[in-house]
């Protein structure tokens, strides 16, 4: 029986992928405002499909590491759901991969400014603060925490990157707010005065929107897989140390 990597591996993990994440989604914006300048769905095109294809492919570089939550939503429901029949993340996973993965998610906006010649930081004046957009972002961010348990418990998460990178794609387009359905992303987009941006002022109503969709989706869970918490270790996909030798203890870093 493998056990998890330790705590330090998943760390780097989380920061890298979440990092990325952001890159691809502010990047792939900046690209899309200056290829498609006068229309702006197919910016939304561009930017959404990128996104879903960047997204399928990080949770299957690094899921393997720590899981691929990149998303502090994920992993405090992944907490949530997990510490009453001990699977999951500790709280003090939890503690260390929040920091990380918001850490990671403003690198990754500064990286994608500075790759298209801008300015490390600058700050977003898109405002994005009306009720609408928060409704959008309780509907995106409870479908994603539905989703991703509803593959662990169902003994699917082999096909979570396919499935979690379609589910944001498409949520790019059925939400008002363009499903950012994550507070470190949401967080590191007002870095980025860009397509993908939103203003800092904004960001109080989104990251409480999403934690509201988080709860919404543990309500949802709890009545269509109220076992969803033994498959915790299995959020967003299976993830156990190959590199290390057998035990017979099983117990996480």
């Amino acid at each position: 029986m493998s056990s998890v990597a330790p705590l330090w591996r998943r760390l780097v993990a989380e920061t890298v992928g979440t990092g990325l994440l952001v890159t691809v989604v502010v990047g792939s914006g900046i690209a899309a405002a200056s290829l498609s300048p006068n229309d702006v769905g197919l910016q939304l095109l561009e930017n959404a499909f990128a996104t879903a294809l960047g997204l399928a492919v990080l949770i299957l570089a690094l899921g393997p590491v720590s899981g691929a939550h990149f998303n502090p939503v994920v992993s405090a429901v992944d907490w949530w759901l997990g510490h009453r029949p001990g699977t999951g993340l500790t709280l003090r996973d939890l503690a260390a991969y929040v920091p990380a993965q918001i850490v990671g998610a403003i690198a990754g906006a500064v990286l994608a400014n500075l790759m298209y010649d801008k300015a490390a930081v600058s700050w977003s004046t898109t405002d994005r603060s009306s009720g609408h957009l928060w409704l959008g972002e309780v509907v995106a961010t409870a479908g994603l925490v539905v989703l991703i348990f509803a593959l662990g418990c169902s003994g699917r998460a082999a096909v979570a990157p396919a499935a979690v990178g379609a589910y944001i794609g498409s949520a790019y387009w059925f939400t008002s707010s363009t499903s950012f359905a994550n507070p470190a992303v949401s967080i590191a987009r007002a870095f980025s005065d860009t397509f993908a941006g939103i203003a800092p002022a904004s960001l109080p109503g989104f990251v409480i929107a999403q934690l509201f969709g988080a709860i919404v989706g543990v309500g949802l869970l709890a009545l269509l897989y109220p076992d969803a918490g033994q498959a915790a270790d299995d959020i967003v996909t299976p993830h156990t140390d190959t590199t290390s030798e057998p035990t017979t203890t099983g117990v996480p870093s």
